[in-house]
C-alpha cells in the first residue's frame, strides 16, 4: 500500500498573529491552518483566551523550529487589578476573596525586586500544566482539587508603567519559558498584603516576533485565497535569527540533509566560534541563503539535529 497523501498545501513559514480577545490558542491555529490550506500547522507558546496579542503559528517545516521559540523571552504588558482575588487569576474566573487593602505606587515599587531574576512560582490551577497526564485547567473545571507544584522561573524583567486609580495598576514584564503572569499578580498581590488578578493582559514579543511583524485575523480573512495569504509568512528561518550562521557548499550541504556530518574550513568554525567558549549549542547551517538544518557544532564538524525538507535556493 503506498503512504498515504497529505491533506492541504505544503505551507512553509511562520506567521505572527496578533490574536484576539476570546479566542483560544488552538482554535487560532485551526482557523490560520484552514485559511491557509496547509498540511500542518502549530504554536509556540500558549496565550489565554483572554489575553491578546503576538501568537507565532509555524507552517510545514517552519514547526521544527518551535521549540527555539518557545525557550526564548516573551514580553507581556498588563494591568493588575487591586482588591480581589479570583478562581483563575483573571477576569474570566469567580470571586474567591475581597480586600479593601489598595496599595500605592511606592509600595508596589518596593515589592518588585522580589518577583524579578530567578523566582519560585506556582502556575495558576487553570493553566496547560500537566498534571497525571491531564490538563490542569481540564481538571479544575471538573471541580477535582489542582494543586500544581512549583517551579523556577525567569523574569528578566518587571517595570511598573502606570497606576491609573487605586483598584489598578499597569506593568510590563520580560520573562523566561513556563511563567505565568497570572500568578506572578497573584502572588504580587499577596506581598502587598492584598487580592489581586489580572484583568487585561497584552503579549508584545515572542523572541524575535513581535508587534510589528504581526497581522490581524481579520485582514487574513479578507484575502481571498490561501495563496494571498502566503504573502503574510516570514521564512521558516525567522525563527532562528539568534543562532550562529554557517554558509556551506553543496556537497556539505547534501550530506547534512542525509543525516551526516558535514566538515567546515578552520576559518569558518573560527567565525562561528568568535566570542564562544567551548563547543557552540546550535548552528544555523544555510546554503544559497536558505535553511539546511540546524547543527551543532563540534571542531570542525556540523552535526545534524534537525534537517529542512525545503527547495534549495538556486
Amino acid at each position: 500500500m503506498g503512504r498515504r497523501r497529505k491533506k492541504g498545501r505544503p505551507v512553509n513559514g511562520w506567521i505572527v498573529l496578533d490574536k484576539d480577545y476570546d479566542f483560544g490558542s488552538t482554535d487560532a491555529v485551526s482557523k490560520l491552518k484552514w485559511l491557509l490550506k496547509a498540511q500542518k500547522a502549530g504554536h509556540a507558546g500558549t496565550l489565554d483566551p483572554l489575553a491578546t496579542g503576538i501568537l507565532p503559528i509555524a507552517f510545514g517545516e517552519a514547526t521544527k523550529t518551535v521549540p527555539y521559540v518557545t525557550e526564548s523571552r516573551k514580553t507581556y504588558r498588563f494591568t493588575a487589578r487591586w482588591g480581589i482575588s479570583t478562581t483563575t487569576d483573571d477576569a474570566e474566573g469567580e470571586e474567591l476573596a475581597t480586600s479593601q487593602i489598595r496599595p500605592d505606587r511606592e509600595q508596589i515599587l518596593s515589592r518588585l525586586p522580589a518577583f524579578t531574576g530567578a523566582i519560585k512560582q506556582t502556575p495558576p490551577k487553570f493553566s496547560a500544566i500537566k498534571i497525571d497526564g491531564a490538563r490542569a485547567y481540564d481538571l479544575a473545571r471538573d471541580g477535582e482539587d489542582v494543586s500544581p507544584a512549583a517551579r523556577t522561573i525567569q523574569v528578566h524583567r518587571l517595570e511598573l508603567i502606570n497606576t491609573p486609580d487605586a483598584d489598578h495598576a499597569s506593568f510590563e514584564a520580560v520573562t523566561g519559558k513556563g511563567a505565568y503572569v497570572r500568578a506572578l499578580v497573584r502572588d504580587l498581590a499577596k506581598a502587598l498584603g492584598t487580592e489581586g488578578h489580572v484583568s487585561e493582559l497584552r503579549r508584545t514579543a515572542v523572541g524575535p516576533f513581535t508587534e510589528a511583524n504581526a497581522v490581524k485575523l481579520s485582514m487574513l480573512e479578507q484575502l481571498e485565497t490561501p495563496e494571498e495569504r502566503d504573502e503574510e509568512l516570514l521564512p521558516v528561518e525567522a525563527a532562528l535569527a539568534h543562532l550562529p550562521q554557517a554558509d556551506i557548499g553543496e556537497s556539505e550541504a547534501g550530506r547534512l540533509r542525509c543525516g551526516q556530518p558535514a566538515v567546515l574550513s578552520p576559518a569558518t568554525a573560527r567565525g562561528i566560534r568568535a566570542g564562544e567558549s567551548g563547543l557552540v549549542a546550535s548552528v544555523l547551517a544555510l546554503r544559497n541563503g536558505g535553511p539546511v538544518a540546524i547543527c551543532e557544532l563540534d571542531g570542525l564538524k556540523l552535526h545534524p539535529l534537525r534537517v529542512f525538507n525545503l527547495a534549495n535556493p538556486e
